[in-house]
């Protein structure tokens, strides 16, 4: 971010002009509107540098915020201290504090020891009085100026705005903000200081400056005190002042007129008259806008300040009038030349604006078919997130509607959920499961120890379900035998998935495949695949005793059979769930569940690094430097023989994996 040319705020101190072109200022808990408004008015101004150097958000660890400057997007400093804000920037001069009531005393009051802050905005209602009293004479004391509590903020045409103040880029376009004119303009009310720059910018040639002092009993500055420093910027012609009934702020000003201090025009309006309609002592919107005795009201305000020789309409309708009034007189009598208007530049419009509005269209970057979030509750497949706890749908149903796009009947979906079950674990032996353990005991996060187990799936592990499918699936669709298929198999080198266990034999059946095999009996419309399946294990069974149908095989034949009997699948939908390997998914799922148990078993025992034991590894480094020598008959029949470890070693694990 580039810095601030401008003053410093040592002389910018000294001098009745708060904010200029070249003002930055620290924003203190980010908020993602007004940063943007700011920005956005920067723009309209052709401002050189973006009037925010930086964000702080307390007790991040940093980084930056993406913002748009103009075209331009750029990244905005964030600092977890106001502190280190201000250390990377000596040259933002303003504190804009959007912190709560609770915490805007504490960080408004740092930023006030700061030598290089001039400008406290605090934006929060409610901030309690006491503190706002230490706040104001701090502020005094070291020279400054708060404003707020409970502001909208202020404004310098075509230099500088805080926050919210003056709404969006279309208002302050049609009330001239984006350029300077010469009224000087102060109030209570954020609200009616919005409705005044439009008024002002109808009636005269602009504003030059507006403050919203903040509707608070005692508020950082007065309206006095804003009134004075107007009577000192030279840009500033005329002052328009909008008081409220309540306290007794206004009558500083009259104070000043009748001292000759105030020699600049001085329009003024005390809202409030209609309270004395009112039986009882009223409270208003702002905390000091309540009618109390006669010298807090709108009417006795209002005298007194005409008396004074401010300019006060007979009502707030008038109000316009007599601005515009104030105004003629000024330029007919020479003092003043109206400052002539400027284009602004043209806004860009956000994509999503634009968009909503019909302007552009653009390409979408993702495509989703499954799920919705835009509505009032999410949808899967259509389904709306009410129904599907009001109706009870389990696990399976929600798995049918974001894998399979569709509900499936209750008895596949229960075979889904059978499957979740059966393969969520094996024990901790398995590859998946002991990498998932020594990532835990490496003190690694659930993350991480999960990931680690993860991405052992694969052909050799516990993804050989969608292989399995596949192959079943395309050897009985064509014809081929049980024995062909083996044969073809055998002949081609190719493993046949879904067959042979490590552990499991005929004699030994593996249960789970028993009860997979038992459910579709029981529940299966028909079951060809898995009858396939289990031929072709007959005839592997002549071969190894080992060579059985294993959960993989089973599950994958079963799923061809759901797939092709609940009737909801297409044959050419079938082989596109087989051919995008949403088969495996059932395995990472199910064994997900596993392995987060496996992880939480070994942090909750407080188990340490593993190491693996030296006795469980053989160390052939040494042996393998060493040729064998040739035996005696080799040398006799002239044949050399010597090979060295390694190659005996080659040789011997190529035989066993054979």
């Amino acid at each position: 971010m580039v810095a601030s040319n401008g003053p410093t705020a040592a002389q910018a101190v000294q001098s009745p002009m708060l904010f200029s072109r070249h003002t930055q200022a620290i924003l203190y808990n980010y908020k993602v509107n007004p940063v943007q408004r700011m920005l956005d008015f920067d723009y309209l101004c052709r401002r050189e540098t973006p009037s925010l150097a930086a964000l702080v958000s307390v007790g991040s660890k940093g980084g930056f915020e993406k913002v748009f400057f103009g075209t331009k997007e750029i990244a905005l400093p964030v600092y977890g201290s106001t502190k280190d804000a201000v250390k990377a920037h000596p040259n933002a001069d303003v504190f804009i504090n959007y912190a709560s009531f609770r915490s805007a005393y504490q960080s408004s009051m740092e930023a006030l020891e700061i030598p290089t802050i001039k400008v406290v905005v605090i934006i929060a209602e409610g901030v309690p009085e006491a503190d706002v009293k230490r706040l104001i004479a701090v502020s005094k004391k070291k020279g400054k100026i708060v404003i707020g509590p409970a502001t909208v903020g202020g404004i310098q045409a075509g230099a500088f705005k805080i926050g919210d103040t003056a709404g969006t880029v279309d208002n302050i376009i049609a009330c001239k903000l984006h350029r300077p004119g010469s009224v000087g303009f102060v109030s209570k009310s954020g609200g009616l200081s919005n409705e005044s720059y439009n008024i002002i910018s109808r009636t005269t040639d602009g504003l030059f400056e507006g403050i919203a002092v903040g509707g608070d009993a005692f508020p950082g500055t007065t309206l006095a005190d804003h009134v004075l420093r107007f009577q000192q910027i030279p840009q500033i012609k005329m002052i328009v002042v909008l008081g409220e009934l309540g306290g007794t702020d206004e009558y500083a000003i009259v104070d000043c007129l009748k001292a000759g201090k105030i020699t600049k025009p001085v329009v003024a309006w005390v809202s409030g008259t209609c309270a004395k309609v009112f039986p009882t002592e009223v409270q208003f919107g702002h905390a000091g806008a309540k009618s109390g005795g006669l010298k807090e009201s709108a009417e006795a305000k209002n005298q007194a300040l005409k008396d004074a020789g401010a300019v006060v309409p007979t009502s707030f309708e008038e109000y316009p009038v007599v601005i515009a009034q104030t105004f003629k007189k000024l330029v007919e009598s020479g003092q003043h030349v109206p400052v002539p208007d400027v284009v602004p530049p043209e806004m860009p419009m956000d994509v999503k604006k634009a968009m909503k509005a019909g302007k552009v269209r653009a390409s979408t970057n993702i495509v989703c078919t499954i799920s919705d979030d835009r509505g009032e509750e999410p949808t899967y497949a259509g389904v709306p997130m009410s129904e599907l706890i009001e109706k009870d749908y389990s696990v399976g149903d929600v798995m049918a509607l974001l894998w399979f796009k569709r509900s499936l009947p209750k008895w596949a979906t229960k075979f889904l959920e059978m499957c979740l079950i059966i393969a969520a674990d094996h024990g901790p032996c398995v590859s998946g499961a002991h990498n998932t353990i020594i990532a835990a005991r490496a003190g690694k996060d659930l993350v991480a120890c999960v990931a680690s187990g993860l991405l052992t799936i694969g052909p050799r592990f516990g993804g050989a379900i969608d292989d399995a499918a596949r192959d079943f699936k395309r050897a009985k669709d064509s014809g081929q035998s049980p024995e062909e298929f083996v044969e073809s198999m055998k002949k081609a080198g190719t493993r046949i998935s879904g067959i042979g266990h490590r552990i499991k034999s005929a004699e030994n059946p593996d249960k789970r495949v028993t009860l997979l095999l038992d459910y579709a009996d029981r529940h299966f419309p028909e079951a060809i695949y898995k009858d396939y399946a289990l031929k072709v294990q007959a005839y592997t069974l002549t071969k190894a005793n080992n060579l059985i149908l294993n959960v993989d095989g089973c599950i994958g034949a079963l799923i061809c059979d759901m797939l092709a009997s609940c009737g909801s699948f297409t044959d050419e939908e079938v082989q596109e769930v087989l051919d995008i390997g949403t088969l495996n998914g059932l395995f990472i799922q199910a064994r997900t569940i596993g392995l987060i148990g496996h992880a939480l078993d070994q942090k909750r025992m407080k188990q340490p690094l593993y190491r693996h034991p030296w006795d469980d590894i053989l160390y052939a480094e040494e042996a393998m430097q060493k040729p064998q020598e040739p035996d005696a008959a080799s040398v006799a029949n002239g044949v050399s023989t010597a090979k060295s470890t390694l190659d005996l070693i080659k040789l011997q694990l190529g035989s066993n994996a054979s």
